[in-house]
């Protein structure tokens, strides 16, 4: 689960330090790194605060075999940068007229960073990617890049969904899960489904969905959506049930998931898998919760395929979410 962090105005930038310091030194980091959080966290912030007139700050911990490391992005639905490239050189206006900021920001975040990363629509706001490694050694991350973002319903400590990642070589498969309603009871029934999608590699999203009704009988319920990305056939393979919403990009087509009706764990009709092919360049596969209207469309964005994929996760929460229920977006691209 990520942590949100409301950035309003300038007296928000010095909390938002103190929270990434905090998280931080939870997950292990030395004073160095510690350090470079802060400054990165401070800057995104800062910019949120100065050039999109307010917005998120978005902090979640990666896990890796030695480390964990730390995922920061920034959104806002300000004016946008008319031109990326330029506002990352040191001494030009990163958002907004030209001379409005001393444009430092961008470049120091980009420094400090080791995977760095930005999407920016004029009118339309701007997302900013920043990761820290410890030591700056970035884990692989194999073949397939991951991003999600996931937080609970407003004013709930707990989120109702979850998410779930098994590798095995080419193939990867994912699991969203939204536990029905919200709350403690429904962050029970996802952690539940979680537990046991990650117990062993299934390649088969429909067996991997049968094995969660079966194992979700003694909790409240959820929506369950399984995809297998077999990257080597250039294959996905969907399976659902209830609604969890998703979709297949690559080489220009679009293919959206088909879910049954039903709740995992209670009442199912048939539990059905769907194949769609995945041939082309810029495979992006997106599976997300009912926190999140199904309208939005990649194509409204352009470029933002080619973006890192935390980068599309964010956007999407940000453009997306209903904000009344919990709401998970996670999104896998075959990694470059």
């Amino acid at each position: 689960m990520n942590t949100m962090i409301a950035v309003a105005d300038s007296s928000y930038v010095s909390a938002a330090r103190r929270e990434i310091e905090s998280i931080a030194r939870r997950i292990g980091f030395d004073d160095e790194d510690t350090g470079r959080a802060a400054l990165v966290a401070t800057e995104l912030a800062t910019n949120l605060t100065r050039h999109g007139n307010g917005g998120q700050l978005l902090a979640l911990t990666l896990a890796a075999d030695r480390a964990a490391a730390l995922e920061l992005i920034a959104i806002d639905r300000g004016p946008g940068i008319a031109n990326v490239a330029e506002s990352l050189r040191d001494g030009i206006s990163t958002f907004g007229a030209a001379g409005s900021s001393a444009g430092t920001g961008l470049g120091a975040i980009r420094r400090q960073a080791d995977l760095f990363d930005i999407f920016s629509l004029p009118g339309r706001g701007t997302a900013v990617l920043a990761q820290l490694w410890p030591q700056r050694r970035i884990a692989d991350a194999g073949p397939v890049q991951v991003g999600q973002v996931s937080l609970p319903k407003t004013g709930e400590q707990v989120c109702g969904d979850g998410i779930g990642i098994m590798q095995s070589g080419m193939t990867v498969a994912a699991l969203v899960v939204d536990g029905l309603g919200h709350g403690g009871a429904a962050h029970l029934a996802a952690e539940e489904a979680r537990r046991l999608f990650c117990e062993t590699f299934q390649p088969s999203p429909g067996a991997a969905v049968q094995k969660l009704h079966a194992g979700l009988r003694a909790t409240r319920g959820a929506a369950v959506g399984v995809v297998t990305v077999d990257l080597a056939a250039s294959r996905a393979t969907f399976c659902g049930i209830g609604n969890i919403a998703g979709l297949a990009a690559a080489g220009g087509n679009m293919r959206r998931f088909v879910s049954m009706n039903g709740i995992a764990g209670h009442t199912a009709g048939r539990i059905q898998e769907f194949v769609y092919p995945c041939d082309g360049a810029g495979l992006v596969i997106v599976l997300h919760s009912d926190g999140l209207s199904s309208s939005w469309d990649l194509d409204r964005y352009p470029g933002l395929a080619a973006r890192h994929a935390s980068l599309i996760a964010a956007v999407l929460y940000r453009d997306a979410s209903r904000g009344r229920d919990d709401s998970t977006v996670l999104v896998l691209k075959r990694a470059a």
